[in-house]
């Protein structure tokens, strides 16, 4: 072998050994479970809340298909095919409180929905710390007050014998009670809503507006933008995802325009104007016994809440946005 060959061994012999690299043995499920043991022990608390109470209740929705009475067992119950759903179309009142729901949903998405966001952009803008922590407990306070006390506050408000009635008499005018109002009802509640939840919903925008990088806002002002050029062009693509998650979120929920909240203003304004799907369940099923017809309208509502989440995801994807899923 001339030195020429000796040479060039260690060379054929590296390239030999870069041309088929070692592979690693791949880890099987059990060594992978425990690698990653204490992430799941964290996670699952919440896995087992979502199994026992939004999975496995779900299994409950074959009374829709059943003449249901509940001191007979799920399996013993005579099955009638789709005649809850024929009598629930039939009945006026399902509609009634459909339109309603549809209608305070959508009062509650176009404007509760954007109000953390502007809160929390205007939250941002203050300079002064001290304040803007003040401003904070004050706007969270009101999600931690029921709904008992929320009613009971408005209703001295607006109620017949509140400071509002007695404002508008002193003046000359026409007094109004509000609370009892069948056509303000529907204003009334979304009201309501943003004065209870708007602080406590810009929890997770805040912490959105501190993930924009800062060099961002610098570049902006070096290159002459102004106060709502960058508001435009850097705040809100800086939190677009999470908007567009909240809003796919939102839309699953959109069916759900809060039982306890309407339930305790119902009467005040009659069913006409304050029946809703989730008080229209209470009232048909619970208190009136026609569990099956109830079961068919929560089971025509958990399909529209999937359906629009769903079809928010995709078009989300289609917009260039991450969603809820992939």
């Amino acid at each position: 072998m001339s030195a020429v060959d000796v040479k060039q061994a260690p060379a054929r012999t590296l390239g030999r050994v870069g041309a088929q690299p070692l592979t690693r043995r791949k880890s099987s499920v059990w060594e992978q479970i425990w690698r990653d043991r204490i992430m799941l022990l964290l996670i699952a608390p919440g896995l087992l809340y979502f199994v026992l109470f939004r999975y496995i209740p779900l299994l409950g929705n074959v009374i829709a298909f059943q003449d249901y009475l509940p001191f007979v067992p799920i399996v013993e119950s005579p099955f009638v095919g789709f005649a809850n759903f024929q009598a629930m179309i039939s009945d006026p009142a399902f509609w009634q409180a459909t339109a309603n729901t549809i209608i305070i949903a959508l009062c509650q998405l176009i404007f509760y929905f954007p109000m953390p966001i502007i809160l929390a952009m205007m939250l941002q803008g203050v300079i002064s710390t001290r304040v803007r922590r003040i401003v904070q407990s004050v706007v969270y306070l009101p999600h931690f007050i029921s709904w008992v006390i929320v009613v009971a506050l408005w209703q001295q408000v607006l109620g017949g014998s509140g400071i509002f009635v007695h404002t508008l008499r002193d003046v000359g005018l026409p007094a109004v009670n509000v609370m009892t109002e069948p056509g303000f009802f529907k204003e009334l509640v979304t009201s309501q809503l943003i004065w209870k939840e708007t602080g406590y919903a810009t929890i997770i925008f805040l912490a959105a507006l501190l993930n924009i990088d800062s060099s961002l806002y610098e570049a902006a002002v070096v290159d002459g933008a102004g106060r709502w050029q960058r508001l435009w062009n850097v705040t809100l693509p800086g939190i677009m995802g999470v908007i567009i998650l909240l809003l796919i979120l939102r839309l699953g929920l959109i069916l759900s325009v809060g039982f306890e909240q309407i339930l305790l203003q119902r009467n005040a304004v009659g069913p006409a104007a304050g029946e809703v799907l989730d008080t229209y369940v209470y009232f048909k099923g619970i208190v009136g016994g026609q569990w099956g017809i109830t079961a068919a309208a929560g089971l025509i509502k958990g399909i529209i809440g999937t359906g629009l989440v769903i079809a928010a995801n995709k078009f989300a994807h289609r917009l260039g946005q991450e969603g809820v899923y992939n």
